[in-house]
């Protein structure tokens, strides 16, 4: 088993990442697909949280022609945390792999609520812990939520997964010319009002040290070769 540079993850997932092709909703294929990825790295012995947005199902800006305030709006976000998280926990149980889903957004019948001294004791056992419900307040993003759970779980690092391979001074999708960093400062982030986080997540992290790995979930190998420090996206630090 080859040495870990990160033996203990928080691996921030977006929603967005499990609708595949589809409009919205969740690819089921994928799903699986992830739980298959996730399982590779329980396996090599790394310790991991995992926080997921809701971008799939619902999401504020996505929606505010509904005219809905935004602690109902915000409200209906942490719902569709806990659906995907439910639906993430079930694909890895059919992997054989040991989780435990969490919701700070209380849900008792569906999910243990999240308790950090309980999210510890599950996450030092080894099993997978699901974040779901972002922080469990309105106007904080997931963002927020993973940098969170990732001090109270005493990470190693936050892995942002997204669906670009890295942080750029511009978005890539738009900007032929946009140039890609490998390295940030938590400074800079917040300096240069980076879009690739929000502001607290980089603050948050910032204050500990806790270093951020952007990259593109859906690069070959990408978890197994970011867990052994291999050169991949965007760190911050």
């Amino acid at each position: 088993m080859a040495k870990l540079k990160y033996e203990k993850v928080l691996l921030k997932l977006s929603g967005e990442v499990f609708k595949g092709g589809l409009e919205s909703g969740i690819d089921g294929d994928l799903l699986m697909d992830f739980a298959k990825r996730i399982k590779v790295l329980v396996k090599e012995g790394v310790k991991l949280g995992i926080v997921i947005g809701g971008g799939n199902l619902w999401r504020f800006r996505d929606y505010k022609h509904l005219k809905l305030d935004r602690v109902t709006s915000d409200t209906m976000g942490m719902m569709a945390t806990v659906m995907n998280a439910l639906a993430l926990e079930s694909a890895l149980k059919e992997v054989k792999v040991d989780v435990r889903a969490m919701s700070s957004f209380p849900c008792e019948r569906a999910m243990e609520n999240y308790v950090p001294k309980r999210a510890r004791h599950h996450f030092e056992k080894g099993r997978v812990v699901i974040c779901a419900g972002g922080t469990g307040s309105p106007y904080f993003t997931t963002d927020s939520a993973a940098a969170l759970r990732a001090l109270e779980l005493d990470c190693d690092v936050l892995f942002k997964a997204t669906k670009v391979n890295g942080v750029y001074d511009k978005d890539p999708m738009k900007f032929k010319n946009a140039e890609k960093y490998e390295k940030l400062s938590y400074r800079d982030v917040i300096a240069q009002n980076l879009k690739v986080m929000d502001l607290t997540c980089a603050s948050l992290c910032m204050e500990k040290p806790l270093p951020i790995l952007v990259f593109d979930i859906n690069e070959k190998n990408i978890l197994l070769r970011a867990v052994k420090g291999q050169k991949v996206g965007t760190i911050i630090s």
